[in-house]
């Protein structure tokens, strides 16, 4: 028997337990995980360095980089934000840093400061943190007070608690246990990954980064409220648009400007099947029209000078080669000679290269889904269930989710925080 039971050995889980136990000594608190580690997210998290959360501490612009969620967490971000994660962890000695793009890392550059911290404040404050406790059935047990205790079933044992976090992330297992139970569920689809793109606009130059603007359209006409929501579609005007540093893989196309436009394209694409054409601006301070006016100028300036030797934009070299070979442009055009239709081919290369997208691939080990527990069915002043009274949610579990950055860690320290005042607030 326990006090509080959290489902789901994580980083919201961790945060939410940490915090019931600070706030009241005496509860029995455990963390049922249902792996032989626990903190697995956190470990990988930022390239193995755990990119905390995001130094943006105004909550109005904090919630502008979560495509689910935006509405619902700007009152939680004014009751806990990023300020008060980096005070949680320089009060208990781990110093943040600032990263020129924003994001905010542990000053050891490593995730395992992190994952010892949460380690020692649980072994510190009595919870119990059981392993290979795989959750197999969620039952609520009616009290004589008229109050609800739950029973959690698991591989090994069975436990009763009278409150209950669920913070098991995108956990299907856990998620059908909830639908049984009377909640909705948003359908799970990816987000935050990759573009899979064979192109010979880009072939051959992995590792190539720059400034763009992106635009995703496609040319069938699809009869969704999602898609139709996001802006007219005619097959020429875009759905989805970004913008931000792209880097050029060996698959096709990364970086914060795609991922960005995963993560709040996900269910457009999904419906998509990934496949669908990008439109890209490799000079975002130029249109077509202006760019063939610079043309104009460098055919005349540099007349005797070979095309692709000369780089007249500020594109990366081996990105401008590919891009000139693409305009039938040769090795040993001149300016002076190339005509008009090249030159026009080299604008539109520039300001509007058409790239096939053909399938995605996920963005390293830090794989996030755009679904889970209907936003509707939470009271966000508590994190408790609308449906289920004594149950609370912290997490991805919830259908909230953000771009890269430290912004999806941020929404678990949040949801965690008020989940654990209001739990605690319950046992006075």
């Amino acid at each position: 028997m326990f006090d509080v039971i959290v489902i789901g050995g994580g980083a919201a889980g961790f945060y939410t337990a940490i915090h019931i136990a600070e706030a009241r000594p005496h509860l029995k608190i455990a963390i049922l995980e249902r792996g032989k580690d626990v903190l697995g997210k956190v470990k990988v998290s930022g390239g193995g360095r755990c990119n905390v959360t995001h130094a943006e501490f105004d909550p109005r612009e904090l919630v502008k980089n979560y495509p689910r969620g935006e509405k619902e967490l700007l009152g939680p971000f004014h009751t806990y934000c990023s300020g008060d994660t980096v005070a949680f962890f320089e009060e208990r000695g781990i110093n943040l840093k600032i990263e020129p793009d924003g994001r905010m890392f542990p000053t050891s550059d490593s995730s395992q400061t992190i994952i010892d911290c949460f380690l020692g404040e649980a072994a510190r404050l009595g919870i119990k943190v059981l392993k290979h406790s795989a959750v197999s059935a969620i039952e609520s047990l009616p009290m004589e007070n008229h109050e609800t205790a739950w029973q959690i079933t698991t591989i090994k044992h069975q436990y009763q608690c009278k409150k209950v976090v669920v913070a098991t992330g995108s956990n299907p297992k856990i998620w059908k246990l909830l639908k049984d139970l009377g909640h909705s569920l948003v359908p799970a689809v990816p987000s935050l990954f990759t573009f899979n793109c064979k192109d010979k606009c880009i072939s051959g130059i992995p590792g190539v980064s720059t400034m763009a603007e992106v635009e995703v359209f496609e040319n069938r006409v699809y009869q969704s409220k999602v898609t139709t929501k996001l802006k007219s579609n005619n097959g020429k005007s875009a759905i989805l648009t970004s913008d931000g540093p792209l880097l050029i893989t060996h698959w096709g196309l990364s970086g914060p400007a795609i991922l960005k436009l995963s993560a709040w394209g996900a269910r457009v694409l999904n419906e998509m099947e990934y496949r669908f054409k990008i439109r890209v601006n490799w000079l975002p301070e130029y249109n077509f029209e202006g760019l063939m006016g610079l043309f104009s100028e460098i055919k005349e300036i540099e007349a005797k000078k070979t095309v692709l030797r000369t780089k007249a934009v500020e594109v990366p070299r081996r990105l401008w080669t590919n891009l000139v070979r693409a305009s039938d442009i040769s090795e040993t055009d001149k300016w002076a000679d190339i005509t008009k239709n090249q030159l026009e081919k080299l604008a539109r290369q520039l300001t509007e290269c058409e790239l096939k997208i053909d399938g995605k691939s996920t963005f390293k080990e830090e794989f996030v889904t755009a679904g889970g527990i209907d936003l509707k069915e939470i009271n966000f002043k508590t994190y408790e269930s609308k449906k289920l009274p004594g149950m609370y949610f912290a997490g991805e579990v919830i259908d909230v989710d953000a771009i890269t950055g430290g912004f999806n860690f941020q929404n678990a320290w949040t949801g965690g925080y008020i989940a654990a005042q209001a739990i605690a607030n319950a046992f006075k």
